[in-house]
């Protein structure tokens, strides 16, 4: 996780908090988390970029496909239980 961050705080977040966040979701989630933002000088507007992307990823990863199943690579994730 890499968001160039360069305040101490967004709003009343501490920024040391933010990556702290994502790593914790990636711990929790056992997922492989990769998060650079390359471009912004508003540490508000990165953080958030960094979110969203997550988050896209995220339902891009559980979304069921055309076949019936989602994206997984590795085949760790299953359908879901109706």
């Amino acid at each position: 996780v890499s968001l160039g961050l360069r305040r101490e705080s967004i709003g009343g977040l501490s920024c040391e908090n933010v990556p702290h966040v994502l790593r914790s979701l990636a711990t929790a989630a056992r997922l492989t988390l990769h998060v650079e933002v390359i471009k912004g000088d508003n540490d508000h507007h990165r953080a958030e970029a960094a979110f969203k992307a997550v988050a896209l990823a995220l339902r891009q990863a559980v979304q069921i496909t055309p076949f019936d199943d989602v994206p997984s690579t590795k085949g760790t994730l299953g359908k879901p239980r109706e």
